[in-house]
């Protein structure tokens, strides 16, 4: 395994997840795995789900912070828990750049429930 330098980080991440780029945060049931295809959350029920825009700040110490908050609400029922996110390129469709997972929203979730993200609470890191 190699061990980067944390300005080797930085520069890394930063050029996945440009600086003041508004990128689209996604909720997802299951593992986007490494290509975002499978498991993002989907309207039923009349919910209104939608993905949500995200910007970060300068990597530093071998991450970055979201600099926004972000709101879902009116999402559907689901049974199992929301446990992943995604950050895309495009509000639908577009390009995935990578995701993890979510604490705190295990267990089934009723509909119609929303779901806030504080700023500073999304990160990504080289791992």
């Amino acid at each position: 395994m190699a061990l980067l330098a944390v300005s080797s980080e930085n520069t890394a991440i930063a050029a996945i997840f440009v600086p003041s780029t508004t990128y689209y945060l996604a909720l997802f049931t299951t593992s986007p795995g490494q290509t975002g295809t499978s498991g993002e959350i989907t309207n039923t029920g009349g919910s209104t789900y939608a993905r949500q825009a995200i910007t970060f700040g300068s990597a530093s110490g071998g991450a970055e912070l979201s600099t926004n908050s972000q709101t879902f609400t009116n999402l559907p029922a689901e049974g199992s828990g929301i446990g992943w996110f995604g950050v895309y390129t495009a509000s639908s469709g577009g390009t995935y750049l990578g995701g993890g997972t979510i604490t705190g929203l295990s267990g089934s979730l009723p509909s119609g429930i929303t779901v806030n993200f504080a700023t500073g609470s999304v990160s990504v890191a080289i791992s």
